[in-house]
C-alpha cells in the first residue's frame, strides 16, 4: 500500500464525551485546500473481533439479538471486542466471545484480514477470523444479551448477507469472505 502525507493538519482537539466504550472528538482542522473546519472523530476503545464458525458438515452459527442503536432484531455472525488494555490478545478475546455467545470451542482458527468498519467518522479497527474443529459447551453470554443461536449451511448464511437478510456490516463482510477459502 502506498504511503500518501495527510494533507489535513489538527488545529486543535477536544474530548466531547467520553464512556469505557468510546471517546468523541471534536477536531478544529485545516483540510486539504487549506480552509478552517471542523472535523468530529469516534475513537473505539476496543478491537471489534467476527467470527465466522463451521462445522465438519458445512454449518455455521448465527446470533441474534435485538440491537438497542436500531431498534432492530439483526442476525449476525458471533461478535465482540477486546481491550488492548486487558492483556487479552484478539484471538483470546474472539475465543472467549464465541463460547460466551454460541457456547461453541474450535480449536483450529484463521484470521480473515483486518478491516476498518467506518472509517469517514471513527477508527474502529475489526479483525475477522474462520474458526472450525468444533465442540459444543455451554454458552455464557453477557447480561446485556438475550441471544438466539441459528445453525444453518454456511452457504444459505452467505446468501443472507448477498441478499440483506444480514444487515450488520462486519457480519456482511465476514460471511462474503469465506467463499475465496473454497470450504464448500
Amino acid at each position: 500500500m502506498e504511503k500518501e502525507n495527510n494533507p489535513w493538519k489538527t488545529i486543535s482537539q477536544e474530548t466531547a464525551y467520553e464512556n469505557a466504550w468510546i471517546r468523541v472528538e471534536h477536531h478544529q482542522v485545516l483540510n486539504p485546500a487549506g480552509n478552517q473546519g471542523i472535523y468530529g472523530k469516534v475513537h473505539f476503545k476496543n478491537t471489534a473481533i467476527s467470527i465466522v464458525p463451521v462445522d465438519s458438515d458445512g454449518f455455521t452459527y448465527l446470533v441474534g439479538q435485538f440491537r438497542y442503536t436500531l431498534n432492530a432484531y439483526s442476525w449476525e455472525v458471533p461478535e465482540g471486542g477486546c481491550s488492548i488494555e486487558s492483556g487479552e490478545s484478539i484471538v483470546e478475546a474472539a475465543k472467549r466471545e464465541l463460547l460466551e455467545e454460541t457456547g461453541l470451542v474450535a480449536t483450529e482458527w484463521k484470521e480473515l484480514g483486518e478491516v476498518y468498519l467506518s472509517n469517514s467518522v471513527s477508527d474502529e479497527k475489526a479483525v475477522i477470523y474462520l474458526a472450525q474443529n468444533l465442540s459444543q459447551h455451554q454458552a455464557c453470554p453477557e447480561e446485556t444479551e438475550i441471544l438466539k443461536i441459528r445453525k444453518l449451511p454456511l452457504k444459505d448464511a452467505i446468501e443472507m448477507a448477498k441478499n440483506g437478510e444480514i444487515t450488520d456490516a462486519l457480519s456482511v463482510l465476514s460471511l462474503l469472505k469465506i467463499p475465496a477459502l473454497h470450504l464448500f
